[in-house]
């Protein structure tokens, strides 16, 4: 099977609507505002790598990422 870095980056988008709707189980208290802190991490890891561009240069698969604030683009 070929690699498709399309493919991949849609997994992601795919893992960071996961994350963003994923029900929090009854926990109360410190844990479950961990697990909403963990939510918001996976969802923000997810999502800015599934809105990466890529492109393969010298053999290395480059993934960019605009981290400029919008408005600035």
């Amino acid at each position: 099977m070929a690699f498709d870095p399309d493919e991949l980056l849609t997994r992601f988008r795919d893992r960071a609507a996961a994350a963003r709707d994923r029900a929090l189980p009854p926990v109360t208290g410190e844990g479950r505002k961990e697990l909403m802190r963990q939510r918001e991490t996976d969802y923000t890891d997810f999502a800015m790598i599934g809105a990466a561009e890529w492109a393969v240069e010298e053999g290395f698969l480059v993934l960019r990422i605009d981290m400029r604030p919008p408005g600035d683009s």
